[in-house]
């Protein structure tokens, strides 16, 4: 499976907000990957790529809130990792794109 730049950004960008929303959400480690790369495989996905909707779902049934201004200035901030991953400490599109290929083809 090859993925254009588009998708690369998407699927980085649903990592990265991810990683943020299960930190808000107190997971950690292998639980936290976990749920940042169920986001990344969403981008894949035309019925579950709404990715801000899951994350609202998830955060309302932890009852946490998030003001739309500060998701919205989260949000920006990942776009722009996204876009330049040199601006990102996590790990590499290129390891998310292969970790994604992995799993679905092992379907």
């Amino acid at each position: 499976m090859v993925f254009d730049d588009e998708m690369r950004k998407t699927i980085r960008r649903n990592k990265l907000l991810g990683l943020w929303a299960a930190e808000k959400l107190g997971l950690a480690g292998a639980d936290a990957k976990a749920y940042s790369d169920g986001l990344a495989m969403d981008a894949l996905d035309p019925e579950r790529n709404d990715v801000f909707s899951k994350i609202r779902k998830d955060f309302e049934k932890a009852g946490l809130v998030e003001s739309r201004e500060h998701f919205l200035d989260v949000l920006n901030k990942i776009v722009l990792e996204a876009e330049d991953p040199a601006r990102s400490t996590g790990g590499s599109i290129d390891a998310a794109a292969v970790s994604i290929k992995k799993k679905l083809t092992s379907r």
